[in-house]
């Protein structure tokens, strides 16, 4: 069955440009691909995707594009037909993309009108060893979306796309798997939006590294330091200028992808949080309201 095998990056357009380019360059420990197309693009070095991060200048701060992967232009054509049956507004039909990286692929909106890509054969970048004591992201970790009817998103997700559910923290968080790990993606109730990205950390050290890192620079943590429940993952959030909300995250969940059973996690305390020692939480995070651009296809 032709699916989704992985996130490659996300693309934001962005008020102030230059504020934005400059926290993911020189505070969030991403490092620039050079390009000379008036966007800005960023890639893990512990990553051999040729950028995680896309920034272009717009009138307003909205998500341009969510990409991920299939693993060959075989399935991105199953994909695409999979897509268009499902009701789905087309922005292109799979194509030789001309983006950095290059690769083959389509653009769609997703039901609630966020603007997804689906590629393969993009060219890949050398990947290095990351020490802990660094404090810099690896990889794009997962995704949290939210939806005005989390059990069609979800339902859409799976059947559509490939992915399997995890996990669901009560009725209204569901956890999505489309590879070994826990989660890739995740839904929750709310208007159409991001709620944030998540990159992995080598490990504990090496998240509370990028967290103190932060600190020093007056980046304010909005909640952590803590672990998750779902996905037993640790996790510290911030906020970019552009008032996207951003997580370093470390040690998530390992499960079999053809196998493992979700299970229900019922909120509490100690279920956001099971170490409880960390400042703020859900309701410290950047208020959800609809993306600006909804249905409006990025300009590249």
């Amino acid at each position: 069955m032709s699916r989704v095998t992985e996130i490659r990056y996300v693309g934001y357009g962005v008020e102030d440009f230059e504020a934005e380019r400059a926290f993911y360059a020189d505070h969030w420990g991403l490092e620039a691909v050079p390009s000379d197309d008036g966007m800005a693009w960023f890639r893990a070095v512990g990553s051999p995707e040729h950028h995680v991060v896309r920034l272009r200048p717009s009138d307003a701060n909205h998500v341009d594009v969510i990409a991920l992967a299939a693993d060959s232009r075989a399935d991105v054509d199953a994909l695409h037909v999979k897509v268009a049956e499902a009701g789905c507004k087309l922005i292109h039909s799979p194509r030789d993309l001309a983006s950095p990286g290059g690769g083959y692929g389509f653009r769609f909106f997703s039901p609630d009108g966020l603007p997804f890509e689906i590629s393969s054969n993009v060219a890949k970048g050398e990947a290095r060893e990351v020490d802990r004591w660094e404090g810099i992201p690896l990889r794009i970790s997962h995704i949290v979306l939210h939806s005005p009817d989390h059990q069609a998103a979800v339902t859409f997700f799976c059947d559509v796309l490939g992915f399997k559910v995890s996990d669901w923290l009560g009725d209204f968080m569901c956890f999505l798997r489309c590879n070994s790990a826990h989660h890739r993606l995740a839904i929750l109730p709310g208007p159409p939006c991001l709620n944030h990205v998540a990159y992995d950390m080598t490990n504990a050290d090496g998240m509370l590294r990028g967290v103190s890192r932060l600190k020093q620079r007056d980046i304010d943590i909005r909640w952590g330091p803590g672990r998750h429940s779902a996905g037993d993952n640790t996790f510290s959030y911030f906020v970019t200028p552009a008032g996207f909300a951003v997580e370093y995250t470390a040690e998530l969940e390992e499960v079999d992808f053809d196998t493992h059973q979700a299970k229900v996690h019922e909120p509490g305390p100690r279920i956001m949080d099971q170490w409880g020692i960390g400042i703020g939480g859900p309701q410290t995070m950047p208020h959800a309201a609809p993306d600006p651009k909804l249905f409006q296809p990025a300009e590249a």
